[in-house]
């Protein structure tokens, strides 16, 4: 059984058990966490639930850690002048271990 969630602007396939790297979440490392927003869920019985029975189904986990990404620069540049400018941004994550998926 797999559930598509979307969190932070982004969609992610979890299943129980596994842990998922999503945008930064608020919480403390062990605290839980649910997600509102599902898709689709695929059951065991090879039923795909989606639109309104999907919006019904509850998906929990558990903070696992707070990370952050590679070091990614960003530079902007114009040839002929001196036009040179460099930044860099690391993004912030939470490692969230999917506890289940509840369907009503």
């Amino acid at each position: 059984m797999y559930a598509v969630v979307r969190s932070g602007g982004k969609q992610y396939r979890v299943a129980p058990g596994e842990t998922v790297q999503v945008e930064r979440l608020e919480g403390k490392v062990g605290g839980k966490v649910s997600f509102e927003e599902v898709l689709a869920v695929r059951t065991d019985d090879k039923k795909i639930l989606g639109g309104e029975q999907a919006a019904k189904v509850k998906v929990t986990g558990k903070i696992v850690k707070h990370l952050r990404g590679p070091k990614l620069k960003v530079m902007k540049y114009k040839t002929g002048g001196q036009y040179k400018i460099q930044r860099g941004h690391r993004q912030g994550y939470t490692a969230v271990e999917v506890g289940e998926i509840q369907i009503p």
